[in-house]
């Protein structure tokens, strides 16, 4: 999570391509851009998607690793759906390993798509999820953290769980806790090294730029509260903003000047990382890539100061 300008640029690479179909080609090039991290996202399958190419998180990052030196890569984000702590622990102490400690674990609480049932159970509801959540995280922390881990839960358990060597980073890699309810929140104020939003799920789909910078202020407001709340300097918590799914879409890389406006008003709100995806035609992250590139290579000199 390094921030050039006082701020950190990132991006979303989609696991849709084949390695030797271009996806080695995208990994390469959000480096080459000068991006401060390529995330990817941990679905079994994801929207319009379904059907076609999808390949898993924690292998594709493990190439991505193989072909990149200086960004730093990462989930956005793993969910208790189908992962449990134990052998997810040790997958991201391999991945931290293989990328010289360059991983960033983003974490949520999930939701009722196709994830929620592949495994044959039926969708969780939104009280268990947040239950869930809360118990996988902390476990995930210990493991990734304790060299040895025994834990009896309620929904996961440990039983002499060893992680050695343990993280490249220490004491542990960096998690990224996405959230926008008060439990998610209070969660990401105790386990995160940075808090996630793509906006608030509440506001309806005819909802305006406006209604929605005022909501994520008031996330801010209450992700900052909820680290006060347990005595933690709020400015330790690293605020990242994914792009996408606030009102204004795909439309945030319609232009350059669009990206501007953005991302100044949600850097000037207190977000310190803004994500945007790396373009996929005929999708709902469909963008000019000459707009893409712009941004990656422009957007921090004329934003400088945010």
């Amino acid at each position: 999570m390094s921030e050039s300008a006082g701020w950190s640029l990132s991006t979303v690479v989609l696991p849709h391509r084949r390695w030797a179909d271009g996806a080695r080609e995208d990994w390469r090039l959000v480096e080459e851009l000068g991006f401060d991290t390529a995330y990817t996202y941990d679905h079994l399958s994801w929207r319009s998607f379904r059907g076609g190419p999808w390949f898993g998180a924690v292998t594709t990052l493990a190439a991505a690793a193989a072909v990149t030196s200086r960004i730093r890569l990462g989930t956005l984000v793993i969910s208790p759906n189908f992962r449990h702590p134990v052998p997810l622990a040790k997958e991201l102490v391999g991945l931290d390993d293989l990328s010289g400690g360059r991983i960033t674990a983003g974490v949520g609480a999930g939701g009722t798509g196709f994830d929620a049932t592949a495994l044959g159970q039926e969708p969780w509801s939104a009280r268990e999820r947040g239950e869930r959540f809360e118990e996988f995280v902390a476990l995930l922390d210990r493991l990734l953290t304790e060299p040895v881990v025994t834990h009896e839960g309620r929904f996961y358990s440990a039983h002499e769980a060893e992680n050695v060597p343990g993280c490249v980073q220490r004491p542990r890699l960096p998690l990224a806790v996405a959230a926008t309810g008060p439990r998610g929140l209070a969660l990401a104020a105790r386990h995160g090294q940075a808090w996630v939003t793509y906006g608030d799920p509440r506001l309806g789909a005819d909802a305006t730029p406006e209604e929605s910078t005022r909501a994520l202020a008031g996330q801010l407001a209450r992700v900052r509260g909820a680290c006060e709340a347990q005595g933690r300097d709020p400015a330790t918590l690293h605020p990242v903003l994914l792009t996408g799914s606030t009102p204004e879409g795909a439309g945030v890389l319609s232009s350059y000047d669009a990206f501007l406006d953005f991302a100044g008003r949600h850097l000037a709100l207190g977000f310190r990382e803004v994500v945007v995806h790396l373009p996929v035609p005929e999708s709902v992250h469909a963008a000019d890539p000459a707009v893409f590139e712009r941004v990656a290579l422009e957007a921090r000199r004329d934003l400088a100061g945010a």
